[in-house]
């Protein structure tokens, strides 16, 4: 498979590794949009949001815990934004899904 995801979470290419078990993995963004910019990525490949199914419930739970958990330990106690993208329409450019999570600056709606 050609997903450069599921290549980061084989340890194919290298990624700044925040956490890491046997369902998700999550690593700091190439490109920060904020002072904490981290991804979460499930193991399993699931291209986008419309091909999750009832048996990828647990999953995407985990992700979103994990998120929150790694926002709490890097110190975004004021609050912070989770972000998945879903399509060309929704802005995905990498069909894998994943959870961005931004935090440690005042996030606004719409951005900018």
């Amino acid at each position: 498979m050609d997903c450069l995801f599921c290549k980061i979470a084989a340890g194919q290419i290298p990624a700044r590794t925040l956490y890491e078990d046997d369902q998700v993995f999550a690593f700091h963004d190439i490109a920060p949009q904020a002072p904490v910019h981290f991804l979460v990525i499930p193991k399993k490949h699931v291209p986008t949001l419309n091909h999750l199914t009832d048996e990828d419930k647990a999953l995407t739970g985990h992700m979103l815990h994990t998120a929150q958990r790694l926002a709490a330990e890097l110190g975004c106690d004021e609050g912070f934004r989770v972000v998945m993208n879903c399509n060309h329409q929704g802005g995905q450019t990498v069909y894998h899904i994943h959870m961005h999570v931004l935090g440690q600056r005042q996030m606004h709606w719409p951005p900018g």
